[in-house]
């Protein structure tokens, strides 16, 4: 696995670079215990994700793992990005902001989930309604998906502004009567203070609600963890890195996986670094099948019959 992991570390960069060409990308982090050697035992590290977003046809995600979850890594990756990038509010990405470069995005999911557990906690009235109301921006949506990104910003507009200024008006509102200390109001202040990040979806139609779509390319990773436990070395997160990232790759693109890979190992020893481009997974198409000629079938269906009748 991990020779598997060092042949497809170029495909693996390709791929890095085919995602940063994007206007808009997804990115997120998650944990991954990493062996201590010789203490026999482990300690937090972190695979970070980048993604192109569901709105586009050819789509990827590339892991990178790294030791720490300190901001240096992701700023190590898109120093040369520019665009807007959908996170959640971790404070590692801060710094990406401040050139103006990368213009932040923020994920509705996250500010739902807030309000929802306050709503859970002591069945606040308060944040029950603002849920009620992000509720009506996702059926909207729904409805939209399909659009093409300017049909999808005219949409918004129109419909989802309307909501999402009633949203801003009750939360601004309803913060005043609540203590600081409420679950309520904490849940509040996390929207309000990121409200312009929020609203980016609205402005631009190739920028998504939330950060969804990658959290949904971490699952598999956290699944995975509860299997393999940890990772040996630093060394074998980053061939493990190349390895998921163009399994995941293949899998948001449609293909089987196993067919992906095994295709591309047969290929790689031969194939020219100016052609690495035509096996990445958005762009690969399964090998077709060698006919077999018809009197090769007869013949095969005639023998299986005979040996069914013996």
């Amino acid at each position: 696995m991990g020779i598997c992991g060092v042949r497809l570390a170029q495909l693996a960069d390709a791929l890095r670079e085919f995602i940063l060409g994007h206007r808009v990308i997804h990115a997120d982090e998650t944990p991954v215990a990493l062996l201590a050697p010789g203490k026999g035992k482990t300690h937090r590290a972190y695979m970070w994700v980048y993604r192109t977003t569901d709105y586009t046809e050819e789509r990827a995600v590339w892991f990178d793992f790294c030791k720490g979850r300190g901001g240096e890594h992701p700023r190590r990756v898109l120093e040369d990005y520019a665009g807007t990038m959908v996170t959640d509010d971790y404070g590692g990405y801060k710094a990406l902001y401040a050139s103006g470069a990368i213009i932040e995005a923020g994920c509705m999911a996250h500010a739902r989930r807030k309000l929802f557990e306050a709503h859970e906690l002591n069945g606040s009235k308060i944040a029950g309604h603002a849920v009620t109301l992000i509720a009506r921006l996702y059926v909207i949506e729904r409805d939209i998906k399909d659009f093409d990104a300017p049909s999808r910003h005219l949409a918004r507009q129109q419909r989802s502004k309307p909501v999402a200024d009633e949203l801003h008006e009750w939360l601004t509102g309803q913060r005043q009567r609540l203590a600081n200390a409420d679950a309520t109001a904490k849940a509040i202040d996390y929207s309000l203070g990121r409200w312009k990040a929020l609203m980016r979806f609205l402005d631009d139609g190739e920028v998504p609600i939330d950060n969804n779509a990658v959290e949904n390319s971490i699952r598999p990773l956290a699944l995975g963890r509860r299997n393999w436990l940890f990772v040996g070395s630093k060394l074998a997160g980053e061939r493990a890195a190349n390895i998921i990232s163009l399994i995941e790759s293949a899998k948001l693109n449609g293909h089987d996986p196993w067919a992906y890979l095994k295709d591309v190992f047969e290929r790689l020893p031969t194939l020219k670094n100016s052609d690495l481009a035509s096996i990445l997974p958005h762009n690969w198409q399964p090998p077709e099948r060698t006919a077999v000629p018809t009197a090769v079938c007869a013949t095969a269906a005639a023998a299986a019959a005979a040996t069914a009748t013996v």
